[in-house]
């Protein structure tokens, strides 16, 4: 619930919550040179106005979600810096391509189990056999060495 309050509130940067002057601009941007590109610094805030789009500059991991998603075909297309809301919607395509791929495994998985326990049923195999005749050994093993000893 916190997190999602701090990353709601990283998103929704308007006017009132960074006022730079230019020397502080400055001297952030070279500092921070990705929270800079990730700041929003126009006085006048209007959420329809495209040019005033909150920017992002991405990672190398993230172009290569921006690619994965189908967003872009390679990196060379994917421009220095992008809107956050795009990067956020193609995280959340990876998000939701990456549980539909460990969905699809855990279901071969499952499948892999069951027809590896039917060729040990037809064997006569169990694991309840198979631990009796491991403890079976041991005792065996174990009567030797006192012999021996």
């Amino acid at each position: 619930m916190f997190a999602a309050g701090l990353m709601r509130r990283c998103f929704m940067l308007n006017k009132d919550m960074f006022k730079f002057t230019d020397p502080q601009f400055n001297a952030l941007k070279l500092a921070k040179p990705r929270l800079a590109a990730f700041v929003n610094l126009s006085t006048d805030y209007n959420p329809r106005d495209v040019s005033k789009i909150t920017r992002y500059k991405p990672t190398k991991f993230d172009k290569k979600i921006l690619m994965w998603t189908g967003r872009f075909r390679s990196e060379e297309e994917i421009p220095p810096t992008i809107p956050v809301q795009m990067l956020a919607k193609a995280k959340n395509k990876a998000r939701i391509k990456a549980c539909y791929i460990m969905i699809g495994l855990t279901i071969i998985a499952c499948f892999v189990v069951i027809v590896s326990g039917k060729k040990a049923a037809a064997r006569q195999e169990s694991l309840t056999s198979l631990n009796l005749a491991k403890k079976a050994k041991w005792r065996q093993e174990a009567r030797d060495k006192a012999e021996a000893d």
